[in-house]
């Protein structure tokens, strides 16, 4: 870690001194551009995650509004097989474990196309999505979810309230580091929860993010990168206490963390929430040994990826990417990669295809591209979905075609 001026600290207002990790100045990672605006302006902001010494929260500067990023948004949840089964499981779990039914509700804030709320709906448990991207609600509601379209904070969650909405359980996966004003964003939940309702939170864990050097996992929309020690101070700022957490494979690893308010005395605190503290602590999360050496461990592994794709390339190698992801963008960005290296990047979301990268301008195609290209490596950007992307591209291993990751380390897999 290094020692700068900085910003305030989002959550604690504490002065942000040190740095987790400067990744320079890079497009937002989900700013696909048309062939249009390709050989136009293409801004770019500096990508810097910094550390709080009091709250220990990590977080990137504000650099540009929610709206801007969010607004109009390019991810699709049900695109990946994985991800809606993972939805599925949880929906199950909750109906049986709370006892939801028709007289229930639940809403997910940031509920994407539908992906996870649609099983509910399955069980005939009543739903509320709340989303801001409008192309992405539209989605939502063709499949029969109810959405509203908005940024959730405590003043939309005032306006469900007075319009009568009150939650048994709020999800919320993978949307509590999106948020740039996290204690407005937590405040919501105190609104709209009942006296003994469920808060669930998913996020990727801090933990894992620096163990396993997963610095692409850091952008612009990621506005914070959390502990459970951080989040249990969050929340208890807002009158949510935790009493459950379970550990998860998503996302590299990730923390599925359960709250109810301070008042309810229905929801004892598990054994797995005691495992989490007992080893984050042991890992130093509340001081500085986690956080260390982090930045070196990054630039070493952007050494060894540029190193393998010019090594391909002299070797007359041909590289494609698979997966138009953020975290791709992080890294080609970060490691100056564009088509001087990879050929192009293929996905299956046909709202990305016919677009670009923003940075590395890598064109996007459908899957069938690589059949038709036969690259002899196939790099796979979004590696937290790896096993289920080589099933589904198996046939790349027809004509001797090799699959790769580049994070946590540079592997060919077999």
């Amino acid at each position: 870690m290094s020692l700068n001026s900085s910003p305030l600290c989002r959550f604690c207002q504490a002065p942000l001194r040190a740095t987790l990790v400067d990744l320079g100045s890079t497009p937002l990672a989900n700013s696909y551009l048309s062939p249009e605006e390709l050989h136009g302006p293409e801004p770019t902001f500096p990508l810097h995650a910094r550390l709080c010494s009091a709250c220990h929260l990590v977080q990137v500067d504000d650099v540009a509004a929610p709206e801007k990023i969010f607004g109009h948004y390019a991810y699709f949840s049900s695109y990946s097989t994985s991800w809606v089964e993972h939805a599925r499981h949880f929906a199950v779990m909750a109906k049986e474990r709370w006892g939801l039914g028709t007289k229930s509700l639940v809403i997910e804030v940031a509920s994407n196309d539908g992906y996870l709320l649609k099983h509910f709906v399955d069980m005939d448990v009543p739903v509320l999505g709340i989303e801001p991207a409008a192309n992405v609600a539209e989605a939502a509601r063709a499949a029969g979810v109810v959405t509203d379209v908005s940024f959730f904070g405590r003043a939309t969650a005032e306006r469900l309230s007075n319009e009568g909405y009150e939650a048994d359980l709020i999800v919320g996966n993978n949307v509590f580091a999106h948020v740039p004003d996290i204690n407005d964003f937590v405040a919501g939940f105190a609104v709209l929860l009942k006296s003994d309702g469920v808060v669930s939170l998913e996020f990727p864990h801090l933990m894992k993010l620096i163990e396993q050097t997963q610095f692409d996992t850091i952008y612009h929309e990621h506005f914070s990168y959390l502990s459970l020690y951080t989040t249990e101070k969050i929340l208890a700022a807002h009158g949510l206490r935790v009493f459950d957490v379970t550990e998860l494979p998503t996302h590299g690893g990730s923390l599925r963390v359960m709250a109810t308010r301070m008042s309810s005395k229905v929801h004892v605190e598990s054994a797995s929430l005691n495992k989490v503290r007992r080893d984050e602590a042991a890992k130093g999360v509340e001081g500085d040994t986690l956080y260390s050496g982090f930045e070196a461990k990054v630039r070493g592994l952007r050494t060894a990826f540029v190193n393998f794709l010019r090594s391909a390339k002299a070797d007359g190698k041909a590289v494609a990417a698979y997966g138009a992801a953020a975290k791709g963008n992080t890294l080609l960005n970060y490691s100056g990669v564009g088509t001087n290296l990879i050929d192009y990047v293929v996905d299956l979301n046909p709202h990305k295809q016919g677009c670009f990268l923003p940075g590395s301008h890598l064109p996007i195609y459908s899957p069938s591209r690589l059949s038709e290209t036969k690259p002899d490596y196939v790099l796979i950007l979004p590696w937290n979905l790896k096993d289920e992307i080589m099933t589904q591209m198996n046939y790349v291993r027809e004509w001797g075609g090799q699959f790769v990751i580049a994070v946590p380390t540079l592997t060919i897999l077999p």
